[in-house]
């Protein structure tokens, strides 16, 4: 899909003018720069404190604040609601919500399994994109989207690496599957994972045997990858997520004789046909192919022949069993009950949703409670969600004005953010949104698409040759650069004004467009719905004076306004960097 506009849409003189006033980099406002607010320090240091100190809102900007960390957008009824319950109240009711519509029946109500379908779906993984882009844009339980999104960003299963019959009704399962455990336990859901076909396919369990004795050894693609990416991390933690040194150096959390061992759990898995079906299709230029039925891309790996290692493994000193279920079970157990986990997994969740630098407290605080979630349950998500949120490093005021609180927005969720705010639907219902990972002419990032196991950004990526304090860290800017940063610009002009998919999705602006002869009415609602009201007064004045000079008094005109201001306000500093 490509954003590029056409020259109708381009910005006035004055907008463009404006555009580049904000242009200010917003590295300077994520913990960059020697500006007022900035820091020597690498991390906030918030408030200790036995109970939260911010049990509810005060304003609609920290409703909205709160809203924007928690979900995927924020609303008038939402912000009154949750100004209503109060923080803890509202996030209870939204873990104890049904899961929503899932992405598996979505491609199945579009046809997307129909094997004689001339498109031939079973070997596209567009429509994969399509059911992403719709999960987001339109579920109900935006909370549990919004986790399932962080949840697959540790979890990296990309489109981009799955080339088999049905690739996107796997992505589709795989999606649902973390949909489904995104308020469940970590434990479960790190078995689920393990099992799931699509990450079978992306790190190799799929088909993975023992060794044959002429050469050939198990493969150490997802026994690796589990310990250095799902579980414990690289090197060994204290409970605040800092690590532990030894002569003042960090040390290794696992060896490679423990990725060799505990890759012997991990053979003789493959697929589960037994509910399958063929269909025999003829091919283009002659010759017939058998595809089979969507059946087995959501049927959990299965043990298949005598393909399982024999071989003992003992991992971290633990001898675990070789029989295939039973040693399975062990080293999952053995990994979940690791002292790196609670805080290797608690602080990743923390930098997607509310800031790229926690305190060692707030994450010692957050890996207390997966340790245990106050009833004696280890990896509860539902609690560990309602403990990044609610923590006081997470509500309190004093992080709007400190450099190194907050992070970058992910361009995927503020496309995300920019339809659910403004009422973006499809007039056909197809939702054809496709991969976006252009970074020249569209977002330069997409969900399912990550570009290897290790995620779009690292979690301790630091931007070289930053102002950077010492001991930040910068993860989402490692999407960043000119090429990035013009084509986001350029996608979400086009977008905002001429929809997407040529013209099926359109925002309708309901709200905004009876704004649009106020220029401040409009730029102060916008404010408080896209950045929880922290625009800087400048940049406020500087966007509204642009929109009050541009011509009014038709409709046109007044969409032309709300266009204006959208995209203004979302190339802004302040929107850019969420806090």
């Amino acid at each position: 899909m490509n954003c590029s506009t056409t020259s109708q849409a381009r910005p006035p003189s004055t907008q463009r003018a404006v555009l580049a006033a904000l242009a200010t980099s917003p590295l300077a406002a994520c913990g960059g720069g020697g500006g007022a607010g900035s820091s020597a320090q690498g991390t906030a240091v918030a408030p200790s404190s036995a109970a939260f100190a911010y049990p509810s809102a005060g304003s609609d900007a920290e409703a909205a604040r709160f809203l924007l960390q928690a979900q995927l957008s924020a609303s008038d009824a939402e912000i009154a609601a949750v100004r209503a319950q109060g923080f803890g109240p509202w996030l209870q009711a939204q873990c104890t919500q049904p899961v929503g519509p899932t992405g598996w029946d979505w491609l199945e109500s579009k046809g997307y399994g129909e094997v004689y379908n001339p498109a031939n779906y079973y070997d596209s993984k567009t429509p994969g994109d399509h059911m992403v882009w719709n999960q987001l844009m339109t579920a109900p339980d935006a909370p549990r989207k919004r986790m399932a999104l962080a949840l697959s960003e540790i979890f990296v299963v990309s489109l981009n690496g799955l080339d088999f019959s049905w690739r996107s009704h796997a992505a589709a399962h795989y999606w649902d599957t973390l949909c489904a455990h995104a308020f469940g336990n970590y434990r479960e859901l790190l078995e689920a994972v393990t099992l799931n076909v699509a990450m079978g396919y992306y790190l190799n369990t799929k088909g993975n045997k023992k060794a044959d004795g002429r050469g050939s050894q198990p493969d150490e693609n997802y026994a690796r990858e589990v310990m250095q990416l799902f579980t414990i991390g690289l090197v060994e933690l204290l409970p605040d997520g800092t690590p532990r040194m030894v002569d003042g150096r960090p040390v290794d959390s696992y060896t490679s004789a423990d990725v060799s061992s505990l890759a012997q759990v991990f053979t003789g898995y493959d697929l589960d046909h037994s509910q399958t079906v063929y269909t025999v299709i003829p091919q283009t230029g002659g010759g017939t192919r058998r595809i089979p039925s969507t059946h087995y891309v959501r049927r959990p790996l299965v043990q298949v022949g005598n393909n399982h290692s024999q071989v003992v493994p003992v991992v971290f000193g633990v001898t675990l069993p070789t029989d295939p279920a039973n040693g399975l079970k062990a080293a999952l157990d053995t990994l979940f009950n690791h002292a790196n986990t609670a805080p290797f997994v608690c602080k990743q969740l923390i930098q997607r949703l509310v800031t790229s630098n926690p305190s060692p407290a707030y994450v010692r605080r957050v890996a207390n409670v997966f340790s245990n979630n106050g009833a004696g349950v280890r990896g509860d998500l539902a609690a560990v969600y309602r403990a990044i949120l609610q923590d006081d490093e997470a509500r309190a005021p004093w992080g709007l004005g400190a450099s190194a609180f907050g992070k970058l927005r992910e361009p995927m969720l503020r496309l995300v953010q920019w339809g659910r705010t403004f009422g973006l639907a499809s007039a056909s219902g197809d939702w054809k949104m496709n991969d976006m990972s252009n970074p020249g002419s569209q977002l330069g990032q997409s969900p399912l698409r990550s570009p290897s196991v290790f995620n779009f950004f690292r979690p301790g990526y630091v931007p070289p040759a930053s102002a950077l304090v010492a001991g930040a860290v910068a993860p989402e800017f490692q999407l960043v650069n000119e090429t990035s940063v013009a084509g986001y610009i350029n996608c979400m002009q086009g977008f905002i004004s001429g929809g997407i998919a040529s013209g099926d999705m359109k925002a309708s602006y309901v709200q905004e467009l009876p704004l649009a002869s106020s220029a401040q009415a409009l730029v102060d609602r916008l404010n408080l719905l896209l950045c929880a009201n922290q625009l800087s007064a400048s940049n406020r004045d500087l966007i509204a004076n642009a929109v009050q000079a541009m011509p009014s008094g038709t409709e046109a005109r007044s969409r032309n306004r709300v266009y204006a201001a959208v995209l203004m306000v979302m190339s802004a500093p302040e929107y850019l960097v969420q806090k």
